[in-house]
């Protein structure tokens, strides 16, 4: 696997203590939670290319989740903190590949990753449509950033943009 120390180099999106209540009946993060530690982080991965709140609610654009890839690596348990890091992959004019990398950092290890096939989304039509050329532009400086890293990505080898 990856070093953790590259893929802390990565933009973080989101940090969390797992709480109790996150456990299930076998004493760690049950599945449920850990889409949720994600998908927190998704919302500020998007927003860093002008997909916020304002956007959605005034541009009638919007993201559609595609397809999605879920390794789980190292148990997490209560008390732990794990961090969420963001590699942007590849894109189309509709479509962006993605993917997330759980770090706890508690324990040092990486507990798992998810990897993302999206689209941008006409609200109103409720079709996939193509990113606006601004945040287009967004994209792609972050893109030729994450091509440049001198390690490939753990990509489950079916998932395209």
């Amino acid at each position: 696997m990856i070093p953790i120390e590259k893929i802390q180099t990565l933009p973080c999106f989101n940090r969390k203590t797992i709480p109790k209540s996150y456990l299930d009946a076998m004493g760690h993060m049950n599945i449920r939670y850990y889409i949720g530690v994600f998908d927190d982080a998704a919302w500020r991965f998007f927003a860093q290319f002008g997909m916020d709140m304002a956007y959605y609610q005034t541009e009638n654009g919007g993201a559609f989740a595609l397809e999605q890839h879920i390794r789980y690596l190292a148990e997490v348990h209560a008390g732990e903190r794990v961090a969420i890091h963001s590699r942007l992959l590849g894109r189309t004019a509709k479509r962006i590949h993605f993917m997330k990398f759980m770090v706890n950092e508690t324990t040092g290890k990486l507990a798992a990753t998810l990897e993302v096939v999206g689209s941008h989304a006409d609200i109103a039509k409720r079709r996939t449509s193509p990113f606006p050329p601004d945040i287009a532009a967004r994209m792609d400086v972050v893109l030729v950033e994450h091509q440049q890293l001198d390690w490939d990505a753990p990509v489950c080898g079916v998932m395209r943009p």
